[in-house]
């Protein structure tokens, strides 16, 4: 027996007929399955944007990092012998590990400085290579 074999069998008390309204439960179930696959989306997109969001402001403070380091020789009037250097600087909370390459170059009077920073906790993966050029005034 169908449900309009149902409303046929059984009028309402005003002669008229009762009508379907509203969704099935079929209906409620495949838009709240639609929805929650949506959502789950939805989240794995935000949370991907917060992972890039992240990643960005690490590589955007490593950058940092390299340009003072360059600014500080500068500013200092360094004129540093050939080698390698390594330190620690700290930035937003975090502690960034650096390696500068001094090489000397055909000028005698200039030095070029390769710094590489690299991420706060692997200090393997660089995040930021600078090079600059340190020039040696006269005093």
């Amino acid at each position: 027996m169908t449900i309009e074999n149902i409303n046929r069998s059984f009028p309402l008390a005003g002669g008229g007929r009762k009508t379907q309204a509203g969704f099935t439960l079929i209906e409620v179930l495949v838009a709240l399955f639609i929805l929650a696959i949506t959502m789950a989306a939805v989240s794995r997109t935000a949370s991907s944007g917060i992972r890039h969001v992240d990643a960005l402001r690490t590589h955007v403070i490593a950058d940092w990092v390299a340009q003072n380091r360059l600014a500080t020789h500068q500013a200092r009037g360094d004129y540093p012998a050939p080698g390698i250097q390594t330190g620690e600087e700290e930035q937003a909370g975090q502690t960034y590990p650096w390696r500068e390459e001094i090489i000397a170059t055909p000028n005698p009077t200039m030095r070029r400085i390769i710094v590489d920073v690299y991420a706060p906790d692997d200090k393997t993966h660089s995040l930021r290579e600078l090079t600059g050029y340190l020039v040696q005034f006269p005093r």
